[in-house]
């Protein structure tokens, strides 16, 4: 199962897939772990000890790598030709670590030309993503990076639902409402709406009330656990019980959507 998860900048994507990866690992899924954000900070909301995390360098910054796997001068085009299909299969083993059943890789993200850029690094990103969503065979959680750039690039276009998660204000459901628009334009049909930070009744009933045509399949409610974890370093799924069973909740009903999908796909091929 392939999950990305977007949003708009501090809604808490890091927050859920966290929770979604500690779920699935403590169920004895395999689970790979994606820090795409240029900013990482995956690895500490999963409880990563220090030294692990100091042997993780964002792919997006391995300079020698990028040139060597396309064909370019240290990862520049510079006008110059280079690889479009560089081979990327070894590289979620030789550049991740591993803790408590998840295999964290930082992707990064590349910081310049905008949107549309070809370059090396994008291309190699772009490729190695695509890898892990058609190549491999456990629970890959593809935490994006704020707002919706990386949609322009195509680099989500092989997951299997794509959650984009919101806190109960207008800003971040027209942030939602711009991810509808993009993903629909890559081909994305199976986009969930997740809320957090919420605090009352009225909270949760706002993502409904404001959502734009997104099924909502649960809310995360506003946590004093999720700031201690953020200061002591502990895994916040280990400390808060209700959180842990929202989220079981929560990835119940991604199961049911992607269930769902799969019985109306096997119909329509039965007319074919």
């Amino acid at each position: 199962m392939k999950i990305a998860i977007t949003g708009k900048g501090g809604v808490g994507k890091t927050t859920l897939t966290s929770l979604l990866a500690c779920h699935y690992a403590a169920r004895g899924r395999a689970v790979l772990a994606i820090d795409a954000d240029p900013s990482p900070c995956l690895g500490p909301a999963l409880g990563f000890p220090a030294d692990k995390l100091l042997e993780l360098t964002p792919i997006a910054e391995m300079r020698e790598l990028i040139a060597e796997r396309t064909g370019s001068s240290l990862g520049e085009a510079a006008g110059n030709f280079f690889k479009l299909n560089p081979r990327v299969s070894d590289l979620p083993e030789r550049f991740s670590q591993e803790h408590n059943g998840i295999r964290l890789l930082l992707l990064g993200a590349v910081q310049q030309g905008g949107a549309g850029c070809i370059c090396p690094a994008s291309t190699l990103l772009k490729q190695l993503v695509r890898h892990v969503m058609l190549q491999r065979h456990e629970v890959v959680l593809l935490d994006l990076y704020a707002g919706v750039e990386h949609l322009g690039r195509g680099t989500a276009e092989a997951v299997d639902v794509m959650l984009a998660v919101a806190e109960p204000t207008h800003r971040s459901m027209r942030t939602v409402a711009q991810i509808r628009a993009l993903a629909a334009d890559i081909g994305i049909e199976r986009l969930l709406l997740v809320g957090n930070k919420t605090g009352s009744e009225a909270d949760r009933r706002f993502f409904s009330e404001n959502s734009p045509g997104i099924p909502l399949i649960g809310c995360l409610d506003a946590s004093p656990a999720a700031v201690a974890a953020d200061r002591s370093g502990q895994v916040l799924y280990g400390l808060d019980r209700q959180l842990a069973t929202d989220i079981a909740a929560i990835a119940e009903r991604i199961e049911s959507a992607l269930a769902g999908t799969r019985r109306t796909e096997e119909r329509s091929q039965s007319f074919v």
